[in-house]
């Protein structure tokens, strides 16, 4: 026989599983927001199976084949040293999406852990850990990104460090005033009549409230990332070759625009797609999170 608190678990559960369903209903309104859903399953089915999509070796280098315009053998056609277009595009969807995916999940990470420090403490650590924040902030994003990456060079790596440390101070500001929200509210209190600790009631009772919206913005701040990354790559900053990215395959084509116009109009197309499918999504979910929105 289930016990009070068995049964308490039970009705949350279910509560949590039809705040779910709602949310997805909710989405489903949105027509744009499904098409970008749509686009990154796309995207990401063509991640994992890379190797079967990709119809030759996109390191693979043939001069005699260099310039061919898209045909059957070279779907996209080949670039300057003969590499088919169409595989390094394909490989180039695997790095986009990791760099993006490591980025969130770094930033997402120590923005929570400095946003709920600050938010829940307050006081002097919310003054200092704020106060660098704001100079963190004070600097545009890319300019950061791309001062980091000069400084500590080039790759996947410092690619996606400097992109996190850019991202950081959105995340931190918002976790940190959903928890003023909540921070005096009853059942904190009563959480901390009963000894409870603070790291139990940050995880328990005052993140779960920065939920919705840090989902939104863990959402636009893929897109930000992608899109970043590719402008880090452009510049010479980000990923290096022979790895395949996209604004790698940009920089390297922008010498033959006019006289090979596919070499940057397919790598940026593909760019545009899956940063504009992250940005719909990212619409979509904060309409279907909205607490105002009446069913």
């Amino acid at each position: 026989m289930l016990n009070i608190y068995d049964s308490a678990a039970s009705a949350e559960k279910i509560k949590k599983q039809n705040m779910a369903l709602i949310t997805f209903k909710r989405m489903c309104r949105n027509k744009l927001s499904i098409v970008g859903l749509i686009l990154i399953i796309f995207f990401i089915v063509v991640a994992i199976f890379a190797p079967q999509i990709a119809t030759h070796d996109y390191t693979a280098v043939n001069l005699a084949e260099k310039f061919m315009t898209p045909c059957a053998e070279h779907y996209f056609g080949t670039d300057d040293l003969g590499r088919d277009l169409f595989s390094r595009v394909v490989y180039g969807t695997r790095l986009s999406l990791y760099i993006g995916l490591m980025g969130v999940i770094t930033s997402t990470i120590v923005g929570v852990i400095i946003g709920s420090v600050s938010g829940y403490f307050g006081g002097v650590i919310d003054t200092i850990l704020m106060r660098i924040l704001d100079i963190l902030n004070g600097i545009p994003a890319m300019v950061l990104a791309i001062a980091i990456c000069a400084a500590l060079g080039s790759g996947i790596n410092n690619c996606i460090l400097a992109l996190s440390i850019a991202t950081v101070p959105s995340v931190a500001r918002l976790v940190r005033a959903s928890i003023l929200n909540v921070r005096g509210m009853d059942y904190i209190e009563a959480a901390q009549s009963i000894n409870c600790s603070n790291a139990r009631i940050i995880l328990s009772h005052v993140l779960p409230n920065a939920f919705s919206p840090l989902l939104v913005n863990m959402t636009m701040n893929y897109a930000f990332f992608i899109l970043t990354a590719a402008g880090l790559s452009f510049v010479g900053l980000g990923v290096q070759p022979p790895a395949a990215e996209w604004g790698a395959l940009i920089s390297a084509a922008r010498s033959y625009t006019r006289s090979y116009p596919y070499l940057i109009l397919i790598p940026g197309i593909a760019l545009i797609l899956l940063v504009l499918a992250f940005n719909m999504v990212g619409d979509g979910l904060r309409d279907a999170l909205d607490p105002k929105l009446k069913d």
